[in-house]
Order: C-alpha cells, then structure tokens, then sequence
C-alpha cells in the first residue's frame, strides 16, 4: 500500500523538509512574539519575501539555485504567516513594515539589502522601499500586484472550513490553486497541495484590502531604487492588462526589465522554476 500523501499527514513535502533541516534559524522582535527567518549559504546575501496565505517554502524550487549561484539566502516567514508572529497594527501590508525593517537591521545590518519579493510580499518590498529607501539597494519584483484587484484576494475562493474531511479540503486547495496561482492544472500534484495546506492554516493575515487601491502603482512611481519585473504570462491577476501592467511599471524609469513567462500563472517561480531560475540567477549575478 502507497503512503499517504504529505496532505494527508500535515507533513511538508520532501523537498521542503530537506531544505529545512539545513536551515539556520534567527529570530527577531514582531508584535506579541517573534518574526522567524531562515537562513542558506554563505556569500553576499538576498532576501526572499513570501506571498500572502504563505510561507518561506514559496521559494522551495529557487533556493537551491540561488544557493548554486553562491549567494546567502535568507527567507523570512512574513509576519502573521508560516511561523511569525502577527504584527501590532493591522492586519495588512503596511503592517508588516516595522517588524521587517526592524529584523533586516537586527540578522544583516543597515543594509541596503537586495530583495526578491512575490505578490503581496512584493507589495510589502516596493512599500518598505519607498518609505526606508536606504535599505533596499535593489528589487526583483515577481507577480506584482501594480493594478488594483477587484478583491482583496484577486478573485473570490470558497471557505476552508476545518470540519470539511482532508480529503474535500485537498480538492478545494487544488480547486483554488488553478483558479489563482498554477496555469497548468498537471502542475498541481500532492506536494503543491500539501505547500498550499500547511500555508493557508497559518495565514492570520486576512484582512488584506490595499491591493484593491492604487497604493502599489503610486508606491512603484516613487521608488528610488533599480527594480525588474517577472509575471506568469497566464497570471489571472493581470492577464489581458498587460499593457496597463507595462504602464504603470514604465511611470518610474528606474524599472529596468519586464518579463513574461509563458504558459505561467501567478506563482511563476513555482510553476516553470528552470525559467524563473535562470532569470533569477542573472539578476542576483549582476
């Protein structure tokens, strides 16, 4: 008899856990508890900043290569995700300011810092940039949010209710992970479901309403530093907008390339990571 699936046990997926065990641990001060961060590797660092309803384990396909590349690799579970703890003062992306740029003083310094950041993280990355610009020296945006969304989540999703059976639970993670973040429905096998279960139980970060505003687009229009764009063509967040997209990128002549992986979703990195990691190796080799 087979063994159960990782989403059936609650366990990360193997290549998570091995990532994992070979993780070095830091903690910093955030809201009634701690913000965990991980650390790979030695080198010149980069910061990997999750997406909303995530975790670290959102780069579990690209930390090796960045690792290959010779850089440091610290990935922070977000506050009010994975592992860190909700931040004080709301439950959105500007919440998670002070916490963040509290702990990338505390684990590498005054910086500037070189960050790569996905949908809400990257919101989170063009937000901190704008406001501390002395400690961002660089971002590789992916899947940014630049339009405003019709909903706080992109699209409306059932409920996850934990009385559903782990069996109509994992049908409905994979359900919505087609719907928002995986093109190619026959990329969502039992580890993308097992990422996507674990992550979702942890988000306490579900009040998220500035990417229904223009906050981004204005945030982007004032950043001071170089910063590049990846999206999943097929990303249903800015599908068919594209040159709205490349618009309100453009507004800033400091944004230095736009990029758009075909046959991709919004969680890009994931989806197709032999071409978002040759793209992310370029960058962080530059």
């Amino acid at each position: 008899m087979s063994a159960a699936p990782e989403w059936a046990t609650g366990a990360l997926p193997a290549a998570a856990q091995e990532l994992l065990a070979r993780s070095r641990t830091t903690t910093t001060p955030c809201g009634d508890g701690v913000m965990v961060w991980r650390c790979w590797g030695e080198g010149q660092p980069v910061v990997l900043l999750h997406g909303g309803s995530g975790s670290w384990t959102h780069w579990v396909r690209n930390i090796p290569a960045l690792l290959l590349a010779g850089r440091q690799v610290w990935a922070p579970d977000l506050p009010g995700f994975g592992d860190s703890a909700s931040p004080h003062g709301g439950f959105d992306a500007d919440a998670v300011l002070p916490p963040l740029a509290l702990g990338l003083g505390e684990v590498l310094g005054p910086g500037p810092h070189e960050i790569v950041a996905f949908s809400f993280g990257s919101l989170v990355a063009t937000l901190l940039a704008a406001e501390q610009p002395g400690l961002v020296s660089r971002l590789l945006l992916v899947g940014l949010p630049v339009l405003p969304l019709a909903h706080g989540r992109g699209i409306p999703l059932p409920s996850m209710r934990t009385t559903f059976s782990p069996e109509v639970r994992a049908a409905a993670h994979r359900a919505n992970l087609a719907a928002i973040m995986i093109h190619e429905p026959a990329q969502i096998n039992d580890d993308t479901i097992a990422l996507q279960m674990t992550n979702a139980a942890r988000d306490r970060m579900r009040s998220r309403r500035l990417v229904t505003t223009d906050a981004c687009a204005t945030t982007v229009r004032a950043l001071q530093c170089d910063f590049e764009c990846i999206w999943g063509e097929q990303d249903v967040l800015c599908r068919d907008r594209w040159a709205e997209v490349r618009a309100a990128c453009n507004d800033n002549t400091l944004c230095a390339r736009q990029t758009l992986i075909p046959d991709c979703g919004h969680w890009v990195q994931y989806e197709n990571a032999d071409a978002f990691n040759h793209l992310l190796t370029t960058w962080a080799g530059r």
